[in-house]
């Protein structure tokens, strides 16, 4: 028996996106981060780079769960003294709602170089308008 890896010459990238409109946050953002780093393919190598390219519409229309829509925090500080920066999901639903989604599938993607590399795959739109239709993208509506 031979173990089979994956080398970065022979992966087969495809285009897909997706509408979250009425999606939950957390469940789609895990169905997210496997089709970008390629767990959903039989050719999965933990160490190679073999997942697709997403393009995510309507990022502003995404819905989370009980009382996260006023109470959920993300945090952000500047490394200095008193540099502690608070903003609520509403308000980043309401300014910057393709930030709501990054950084949703970026913590469940690796801490290291390959998950810096694997989130530029992600490309997300606050509205139903993006400029990734030469690349032909297929229309992917996971199970969530």
């Amino acid at each position: 028996m031979k173990t089979f890896a994956l080398k970065k010459e022979e992966v087969q990238r495809e285009w897909f996106v997706i509408d979250v409109t009425d999606k939950v946050l957390g469940r789609v953002a895990t169905k997210i981060a496997d089709r970008i780093r390629g767990k959903d393919k039989p050719t999965f190598t933990p160490h190679t780079d073999g997942g697709d390219y997403v393009v995510v519409i309507n990022a502003k229309d995404i819905k989370v769960t009980g009382s996260k829509y006023n109470n959920k925090k993300y945090y952000s500080h500047s490394l200095y003294p008193g540099g502690l920066k608070t903003r609520t999901f509403r308000e980043l639903n309401e300014n910057q709602p393709e930030t709501i989604i990054i950084e949703a599938v970026k913590g469940m993607l690796p801490k290291n170089k390959l998950g810096k590399q694997m989130i530029k795959k992600l490309k997300v739109f606050s509205g139903s308008d993006h400029d990734h239709e030469s690349q032909q993208p297929k229309v992917w509506e996971p199970k969530v």
